[in-house]
């Protein structure tokens, strides 16, 4: 092991940042301090803009900038559980990430006073052709530890993550629950001063999540710090003394769990009076589309006989704003546009969701529902709507669209949509399992029994 650690041991190697953190101690308070924190984006309309500004190449070059963040500050104090909520597209990830190192900042100052352990990401850091345990004496040794330090830690980490002799093989080889499990043992277990973490708990059975939320209020007691993401509002709102709400790259809110919280639901539901957020269905001009107010996935995977196609979809809540996310309990509806370049005879519409790991959890189409569709002709459109309530656990999903049916007595797929664009549960209570039964519980305190007395 000495060997293989000499070989990704690099000079300095130490858990401090770039340039853009200042040095030293900011007080004996303060774990995290972001001033003035902004982080801007490049667009190009054409890749060969890029390249020329590249090579200072051209004076009229065409970009347009895009604030990832805008203006950010906030404290962290030391012992404190901070939770980061917000919209996709928020800039939630991005500012855990500067804090990390992982990117640097446009403008602003960030200082950290403390050992940060970080968990961005599912592995974010593992060799993929390295055994368990070479990474954890990997990762342990990017954070500045020896290997007699490593070696003192290694059996709570392997207690933590609890996934045998697997730990011997390369991870190329875990399924996504092994990977996260020891991801997060490493992270735990090599006693950071503070702990940020990613929506890393969305991986994982219940049970090994329970397990991080307890070491988590272990670290509450031992005086650490702990930042966190997490779409789970219950999770925020249980573990968190302060929580931050972003939107659109700008914190417009700060403070108690329960605060931020509703501010957040009127966030999701466009009722937030806030320069930066307006419900995104007044958007729309005359020719845009409902999926340009989507957060669309650009590597989904479309095929089809070319005999119908989906011109346009989206979701929206139950105001009647288009989004991609949706508040747990919620009703909602999926619609979808379809025009027909050949006359078909009741096609059939589908609708499915899977979740982050490929896994189909639920789904439904119109022969389910016993809706006839009758005979479609050529340069007819149709929309179609997807109406429910919301009873997924908190999380991401992957929404697939379908049209289908038969012709001439074989199954075709007039056009099909695999994981076209996303939709983020947010939660305040999580059970057990992909969905929530909405069990109505009851408790009674029995009387007790003058006989048996």
């Amino acid at each position: 092991m000495a060997d293989f650690l000499e070989q990704i041991r690099q000079p300095n190697n130490v858990s401090e940042h770039t340039d853009h953190v200042k040095a030293g101690r900011i007080s004996d308070e303060v774990a995290i301090k972001v001033e003035n924190v902004s982080k801007v984006y490049k667009l190009y309309d054409r890749n060969r803009d890029r390249l020329k500004e590249a090579l200072h190449i051209g004076h009229n070059i065409h970009c347009r900038e895009h604030f990832a963040l805008d203006n950010v500050s906030f404290d962290v104090y030391k012992g404190e559980t901070v939770g980061i909520i917000g919209t996709n597209g928020s800039g939630k990830s991005t500012i855990l990430k500067i804090i990390t190192g992982v990117l640097s900042p446009s403008a602003g100052d960030l200082t950290i006073n403390g050992r940060i352990s970080a968990l961005l990401e599912l592995g974010a850091g593992f060799n993929m052709e390295f055994t368990g345990i070479e990474n954890i004496y990997l990762n342990g040794t990017m954070l500045g530890f020896s290997e007699k330090e490593i070696d003192d830690r290694l059996e709570s980490i392997l207690e933590f993550a609890d996934i045998g002799d697997f730990v011997n093989q390369k991870v190329k080889t875990y399924s996504s629950g092994m990977f996260v499990r020891l991801a997060f043992a490493v992270a735990i277990n090599i006693d950071p001063e503070i702990l940020i973490v990613d929506e890393a708990l969305s991986v994982g059975d219940v049970f090994f999540q329970n397990k991080c939320y307890r070491k988590f209020e272990d670290f509450k007691k031992q005086g650490k710090t702990i930042l966190f993401v997490s779409h789970d509002l219950g999770s925020i709102s249980k573990y968190c003394d302060r929580v931050i709400l972003l939107e659109r790259g700008h914190k417009i809110g700060e403070g108690e769990p329960k605060e931020i919280i509703d501010m957040y639901k009127k966030v999701l539901v466009g009722q937030l009076e806030s320069a930066v957020n307006t419900n995104k269905s007044e958007q729309m001009s005359e020719g845009s589309k409902w999926k340009d107010l989507m957060q669309l996935n650009p590597n989904m995977d479309e095929y089809g006989s070319g005999l119908a196609e989906f011109e346009d979809y989206c979701a929206y809540d139950q105001s009647g704003t288009i989004t991609n996310t949706i508040i747990k309990g919620d009703e909602f509806t999926v619609k979808v546009k379809i025009r027909f370049f050949e006359t078909i005879q009741d096609p059939i519409f589908a609708l499915s969701f899977k979740n982050m790991q490929g896994t189909e959890i639920t789904g439904t189409n119109t022969m389910f529902e016993k809706i006839t569709t009758g005979t479609r002709k050529a340069g007819e459109t149709v929309t179609v709507t997807f109406t429910q309530n919301m009873s997924l656990q908190g999380g991401e999903y992957l929404i697939s669209l379908g049209c289908v049916g038969y012709r001439e007595g074989n199954f075709t797929v007039y056009h099909r949509l695999y994981d076209v664009f996303n939709l983020t549960v947010i939660s305040s209570k999580n059970t057990t399992g992909f969905y929530d039964m909405n069990s109505i519980v009851t408790v009674s305190h029995d009387q007790p029994d003058p006989d048996r007395e």
